[in-house]
Parts: C-alpha cells; structure tokens; sequence
C-alpha cells in the first residue's frame, strides 16, 4: 500500500480538447506506439516514454504519467497553432506553484542557458544555441519581446534575433539533415540533442562567464542527459534542468529565439534551392510534399533535406 500511495503522488495528469486537425495529428503521430486496448469511447491509447496518452472521440486527449508535461507541450502549442486557443487542465497544482516559484528564482539572474529547435520538424536542420545573459541586460530583452521562440511569429523572430544577438554572447551549432542520418541509428534524438546541448555549452563556459546559474530547456531527466554524454571527452556539470525553461530564464529565453531565427535561413536556403515552400512540423501535408520531392528528384534527395527517421519517410516511400 504504501508503494502504491508514492506512485499515486508523482503521477500528472494534463488534459486539453483538441480541434479535427490535432485529432488527426495526434492520431498519425502515435501509430506506432499505441496499445491493443483502449478506453471506452478512446480513439487510441500510446505509451509515450514514462507518460500515456489516451485520445477520446470527444477529442479530449490526456497525457498522464511523471513526464506528462514535457510530452504534452508540443500538442498544446500545436492545438495553438491550429485552432487559437486551448484550454489545458493540470491536475499537478503543486507543479503550477513550482513553476512559479522557478520564474522567480531563475529570471532576474546571470545565466547561461540553452535551447533548440527543429527536432519536431521532417525538414531542416537542427539548431542548438547557449546564450550567456547578464541580470542588468534583462530590462533590454524583456523590451524586445523575448520569450519562448515558439509563442512569437516568425517574422517577430527576424526583427528581434539579430538585435539579441548584437547584445549579448552566444554559441549555435546547426546539424544538417545529412549529418543527422549518419548518426540517427546509433544515436535516438534525445542523444543527439544531449551532444549538442554540451558542445555549445562548454563552448561558452570556456569564456568564463560569471553566472548563477547554468540552465538546459529539460527534454530528457537529468540522470538520462548525463547518461547520453558518458562516452564525451569533457561534459559540463552543475547544469539546472527546467521545464518550460524558455518562460523561466532569459537565457533559455534568447537561446529559443536565436536557434529558430538560424533554423529559418536554412528552411528559406532549402525552400530557394527546391523552389518550393516546404511545411514545417511532420503532419499530413508534409507528407504530401515529400512524395512530390521523391518523384521528381528521386528518394534520395530526403538524406540532404529531411529526418529520415521520422515515421513520415515511410508513409512518403510507401
């Protein structure tokens, strides 16, 4: 009994309605992962790492378990995108005073924080970017608009990057499609992701910044992230792992945003060179547009501009 109260206690439970268009999203996304048994009235049930996540007809999905928030803060943003507006209920309210408690804790800080951007998309690159930002530089990157890259529009991005930039140090890496599918089969993307979060990291420490902090945007748990670097040569320590780290610290905050302003030049490089707009995210319509790519130049043209260990290669090969 008293095993099961602890397990009672860690879980999370995040609950939003989705429109037809993340519905059908979530459905293409989870083919892979979903169990036998559902539900009554569930379109599906997935085991999503350490989270479990039932979509109903009603188009409620809920994502349970001790990861629940990480691995429904993709959806949130995407029923964003798609419908304007959601409505999320977290049933951790002990995590919403935590969250709290880290913006104030982590925001008016020196930091070096990093971010990335572009795993979650088929085509392009992916993007890794620490930023070291001092306390008395915040009133300027507040005034900017900076925040989390994903909750401002691309064009915001363009006009506000460059000028972050000019302010404050930072160290990107961009990996290309090509270099990602040498590694993908030795490397999951939380591995790859786990490199290249060190390399800029220790890129920057090397300045010898004075921080209070260093902070990653968490996508795996601190134990998993350090594990992911025991074959490197040299792996930075006395990292801070947060949640949402892009609303939390500046840092993070201006790592998100230089990261997709670097990631949009390469997916207007690759969309120039293709003459063709090329869908971001991995949904339907990128699909569509990858088996036209394969038809006229051949499937190897998806090695230099896609992900191909994206569920989405195979739909398009198929």
């Amino acid at each position: 009994m008293f095993l099961y109260i602890i397990y009672l206690v860690i879980q999370m439970t995040i609950t939003f309605k989705t429109s037809n268009k993340t519905k059908q999203m979530l459905e293409e996304f989870y083919e892979d992962l979903k169990r036998e048994k559902t539900p009554p009235y569930a379109v599906f049930q997935a085991v999503d790492g350490d989270s479990i996540v039932t979509l109903y007809e009603s188009g409620k999905v809920v994502f349970q378990g001790k990861d629940a928030d990480i691995a429904s803060e993709y959806w949130i943003e995407t029923e964003k995108i798609n419908s304007g507006n959601v409505s999320v209920t977290n049933s951790d309210n002990k995590s919403k005073e935590k969250s709290n408690l880290d913006i104030n804790k982590y925001m008016y800080v020196n930091a070096v924080g990093s971010d990335e951007v572009g795993t979650g998309d088929y085509f392009g690159p992916i993007v890794v970017t620490a930023s070291y930002v001092k306390r008395e530089d915040i009133p300027y990157l507040k005034e900017l608009g900076c925040g989390d890259s994903k909750k401002i529009t691309d064009d915001k991005i363009k006009e506000i990057a460059p000028l972050i930039a000019k302010k404050i140090p930072y160290r990107s890496l961009v990996l290309s499609n090509t270099d990602y599918n040498k590694y993908h089969n030795s490397c999951n993307m939380n591995k790859v992701k786990a490199i290249l979060h060190n390399k800029v990291l220790l890129d920057i420490m090397d300045t010898n910044p004075k921080v209070d902090y260093i902070i990653i945007d968490e996508f795996a748990k601190e134990y998993v992230y350090y594990n992911y670097l025991k074959d490197a040569k040299r792996v930075q320590r006395k990292i801070t792992f947060l949640t949402k780290g892009e609303d939390k610290n500046m840092a993070v905050a201006c790592s998100s945003i230089i990261s997709r302003y670097l990631f949009l030049k390469e997916y207007d490089k690759l969309n120039k060179k293709l003459n063709i707009t090329l869908p971001k995210g991995a949904g339907v319509e990128v699909d569509k547009i990858g088996k036209e790519l394969v038809n006229k130049y051949g499937q190897e043209i998806l090695n230099d501009i896609a992900k191909l260990s994206f569920k989405n290669t195979e739909k398009i090969l198929n």
